[in-house]
């Protein structure tokens, strides 16, 4: 991928990785586009970084995701980049049923439909650009599962398998399929315990050791930073079975108030 003179949308771009992710871009040089739900969250982050733009779009809804790719094409018809970074995350005890299934579908539809589906409605202009690229969004959880987010975990393993997928289907094409694979990360997906804890990576070293990669590696399909090196070969190296059991023990500790709230 190239890193500046490209025209670049980045979903969930009020904040968050998505966020941060826009605004480098911007530095570099690139025409950015984000969006997301929360038409406040968007206008925040556009005054702050003038030259930016942003459109709302409710990324689990099929018919918006769909006249959302048309009128984005409309308006900026030189876009030839997607970085797929809208994403929810929650807690789920599966013990009560009552909202695993809301919680579910939710998930499903914001984390792996809306991907599919805006992928859909941006393809055909993708492919008629001189070059482009797609950027999917995965998580070290997509290598190994983490027990309190059963949904999450299920999605980003589907996002995982897809990306290779259409990378492979895409190889011919003008079109370059890059996944991006994020550890866990101090921003505010999961509120403001998440935001603020110092065993998550600061965002601004990750935003750094991606784009350090991403010049380095233009030809990538995938961005592997250290930090998430354990979680990404962990079945290779045959440490699964030990890292998810140890895993999932230390996270769940670390977070027992919270598990217990949903009990």
């Amino acid at each position: 991928m190239r890193m500046t003179g490209n025209t670049i949308l980045v979903t969930g771009g009020g904040s968050g990785i998505g966020r941060g992710m826009a605004e480098e871009f911007l530095r570099r040089g690139n025409e950015v586009i984000i969006a997301g739900r929360r038409q406040s969250a968007l206008d925040e982050v556009v005054a702050a970084n003038p030259g930016m733009a942003a459109m709302a779009l409710d990324i689990g809804d099929a018919e918006a995701v769909r006249a959302f790719g048309a009128e984005i094409v409309r308006r900026f018809p030189a876009l030839d980049t997607v970085v797929h970074m809208a994403g929810i995350m929650q807690n789920e005890r599966l013990t009560k049923p009552g909202a695993m299934l809301e919680v579910a579908e939710a998930t499903v539809a914001t984390n792996l439909l809306g991907p599919m589906r805006l992928t859909a409605a941006l393809l055909p202009h993708l492919l008629s650009r001189p070059r482009a690229a797609i950027l999917t969004v995965t998580s070290g959880i997509a290598y190994l599962p983490f027990a309190m987010t059963p949904s999450y975990t299920a999605t980003k393993f589907a996002i995982r398998g897809w990306t290779d997928a259409i990378r492979l289907q895409l190889r011919e094409t003008n079109v370059q399929v890059i996944e991006l694979i994020p550890p866990y990360v101090r921003t505010g997906l999961m509120g403001d315990r998440q935001a603020s804890d110092q065993n998550a990576m600061p965002l601004d070293r990750y935003l750094a050791e991606t784009f350090e990669l991403l010049e380095r590696q233009p030809e990538a399909g995938e961005i592997v930073i250290e930090n998430v090196k354990p979680q990404r070969y962990a079945e290779a190296r045959g440490e699964y079975e030990t890292l998810l059991v140890k895993r999932n023990e230390m996270l769940m500790a670390a977070r027992k108030a919270e598990w217990d709230a949903l009990a």
